[in-house]
């Protein structure tokens, strides 16, 4: 008859939720999801790829930079155009006329030409390069601790959805269990055996059974929605169900936890070190020598499209930036105070993720003992209440005792699977920070 009444309650109170679409998920099949789907690992790996190009730039510091073009003029600029002439090879004895060159005719120049620019020694270049590198290397690994963290916020939120649907389970087990004893006073009352107000203490405690029901099943509807929205999924018409329970988690934990070296985030914060040093080196060689080739080949005609004179050009170009109004020494200088507050940066992380570790293995502690207790009360109010409603059936206890026993003991048992819940986000935190 008990289990009759749970299955009849539960069709009543879960009517909203069964109205919608039951996705059953287990642990395994949403941390592949998030894997695909996570907007926050779309925007890390974004970084990574904006990163990656920029390096890519890095490439014209040894690949030539090839330019062509194809230009037309029209002038009587002298030197222009005694120039454009000499370039199209159509200079006779008379264009050396002083009157022709002081004052020449309109002259028409059409030239092809293709321009290379050959990087040989750039050390400035070289060392920003470095700093790229290492810059991507750094988002990375902060991509890969946003990979762990989300990983953390979901084992959370499958967990919070767990307890969820334990609160609804308990609470309608509590719910059948106050109908059946209703049931008995409702008929002592009949025969006169009780008094009314041992029926409206009953009635208030199903009234607030079912407000507590409600308010679990609006629980497992946000427990939901968080799941799909790591998930970059509509939630709507849609509830997650979890396929497995939520159970405690026993781990044997160190004394004296120490904080792992190869925490990504702490490796991205000690790499990134690395890369202020490649931009002061980067700006103390802008003193450097640099090295380039340069070359060009031109086609010249005064008529367009026509190719009756060619030329080319090469050369090497050494080149010192010997002063540059003490920009270079400004940017060293503000690179080295970066890297200096980094530094400090990094270590006052290391020492805060130290406290934090240590304070977390005290929750994971302190929540395990709470586990323990918890379910001592829990087992112990069960006994309770099942000697009460015993020695009621015989006469010998009153009905707001009974009462009192099953409310005492729906807590407990509520708090029990609250204290599981809160030991096990406890553990998996103290493993995110470890």
């Amino acid at each position: 008859m008990r289990k009759l009444l749970i299955a009849a309650f539960a069709m009543f109170s879960s009517t909203v939720l069964w109205a919608q679409e039951t996705v059953q998920v287990s642990r395994q099949d949403l941390e592949e999801k998030i894997e695909r789907n996570n907007l926050q690992l779309k925007i890390a790996s974004a970084e990574v790829h904006s990163a990656e190009a920029d390096l890519l730039m890095s490439r014209a510091m040894h690949l030539p930079n090839i330019k062509a073009s194809y230009t037309g003029i029209s002038t009587n600029n002298p030197l222009m155009a005694f120039g454009s002439k000499l370039n199209q090879e159509r200079v006779t004895m008379e264009d050396f006329n002083p009157a022709n060159l002081n004052n020449p005719k309109n002259i028409f120049n059409f030239a092809t030409k293709l321009e290379v620019q050959q990087p040989i020694y750039n050390k400035d270049a070289v060392y920003m390069k470095k700093a790229g590198e290492v810059k991507v290397e750094v988002l990375k690994l902060k991509q890969e601790r946003t990979r762990e963290y989300l990983k953390f916020e979901l084992n959370k939120a499958y967990m919070q959805l767990q307890m969820a649907y334990k609160n609804v389970e308990v609470l309608e087990g509590a719910r059948a269990t106050v109908l059946a004893n209703k049931k008995v006073i409702d008929n002592y009352f009949k025969n006169g055996m009780i008094q009314k107000s041992d029926v409206l203490d009953m009635n208030v405690r199903v009234a607030e059974i079912d407000s507590q029901i409600r308010f679990a099943n609006s629980n497992v509807q946000n427990a939901s929605d968080y799941l799909f929205y790591l998930l970059d999924e509509s939630p709507e018409n849609k509830v997650m169900k979890p396929s497995e329970t939520l159970e405690y988690q026993e781990d044997l934990l160190t004394p004296d936890p120490v904080l792992s070296k190869e925490r990504k985030d702490l490796q991205a914060f000690r790499k990134s070190l690395e890369s202020y040093d490649y931009l002061v080196k980067s700006s103390e060689a802008k003193f450097l020598p640099r090295l380039n080739a340069f070359g060009s080949f031109e086609l010249y005609d005064n008529k367009p499209y026509q190719f009756n004179a060619k030329g080319y050009l090469v050369g090497v170009e050494l080149s010192w930036n010997i002063f540059d109004g003490m920009k270079a020494k400004s940017e060293i200088a503000k690179y080295k105070a970066d890297m200096a507050k980094s530094e400090t940066e990094v270590a006052q992380y290391q020492k805060q993720s130290t406290l934090e570790l240590t304070k977390a293995y005290r929750q994971v502690t302190d929540a395990d003992h709470k586990v323990k207790l918890s379910k001592q009360a829990w087992e112990q109010t069960a006994e309770a209440y099942r000697i009460r409603k015993n020695r009621y059936e015989q006469g010998l206890e009153k009905a707001s005792d009974v009462l009192n026993a099953e409310t005492l003991m729906s807590k407990k048992e509520l708090e029990y699977h609250q204290s599981v819940l809160e030991y096990n986000t406890a553990l998996e935190y103290y493993k995110f920070l470890k």
